[in-house]
């Protein structure tokens, strides 16, 4: 009885590990001496075989090279999502570029707290000539922009030492597309970094938000899993002209 009650919890065990790194495996995509790696992923994994429910999207990046080396600035992002996801910022406040740009990320989320959409933090790499680089982490906040039509708008804004401190604001746009099994368009344009001399090698941003507009809950994000599975596909760019093309399928489960 003890030899299979061993047995058990081991299998157990096993069969976790093996779910977990299932879940956590990341895309590698290389271009010559340019290395990026994608994960990330929706919670909860769980979701409904029919129709919707709330989400939260965890995005995560890490762009290097294979000699160790100073990458090029990521200038572009064009990625496209599944059409089982859907954003949906009708009914939140909205924050103008203005009131968060050259801001620290204390008064950033003052003049726009009650547009926070997410946040997580950024890692830049900066070399200037006859320098040896240096790298900076600073927080990351997402807001909201407001609702065009098919169009939301957002905008990321990170707090970084470069080696003064700095604010970046990125704004994206989040469109609704027809595109086979992709529904949603994010496009990003990343402005220079110190200059031209620096280049973001890490982020990670969670992005999710529950608010009520007109008496009924509503999310920023919902999604439905009727596969088993859901995508994203896209492309990079660097300012070494260098385009990376990401393909990443990620697991869900479907409920009933």
């Amino acid at each position: 009885m003890k030899r299979n009650l061993t047995r058990t919890v081991l299998l157990a065990t096993l069969s976790l590990l093996f779910a977990a790194s299932a879940l956590a495996a990341p895309e590698i995509v290389r271009s010559g001496n340019l290395v990026l790696t994608d994960d990330g992923g929706l919670v909860p994994q769980k979701l409904p075989r029919h129709g919707s429910a709330p989400a939260t999207a965890r995005l995560e990046a890490t762009i290097g090279t294979l000699d160790g080396s100073h990458p090029p600035a990521l200038q572009t992002i064009d990625l496209e999502v599944s059409k089982t996801i859907q954003v949906d910022a009708v009914g939140l406040p909205v924050c103008r570029e203005g009131q968060i740009l050259a801001t620290s990320t204390a008064t950033a989320k003052k003049a726009c707290g009650d547009a926070l959409l997410g946040s997580g933090s950024a890692q830049v790499e900066v070399a200037f000539e006859e320098q040896a680089p240096f790298s900076a982490t600073g927080p990351l906040l997402l807001f909201n922009a407001g609702v065009q039509g098919a169009t939301t708008k957002v905008l990321l804004h990170a707090y970084v030492d470069i080696p003064a401190p700095t604010a970046i604001v990125v704004p994206a746009d989040i469109l609704r597309i027809h595109d086979g099994p992709y529904g949603l368009e994010i496009r990003a344009r990343i402005p220079r970094i110190a200059g031209g001399a620096g280049s973001v090698t890490k982020f990670a941003l969670k992005v999710g938000r529950k608010f009520s507009y007109k008496g009924r809950p509503r999310s920023f994000i919902t999604a439905g899993c009727p596969t088993g599975r859901w995508g994203a596909k896209g492309e990079a760019g660097f300012s070494d002209g260098t385009k990376l093309q990401v393909l990443h399928v990620f697991p869900c489960t479907p409920a009933a």
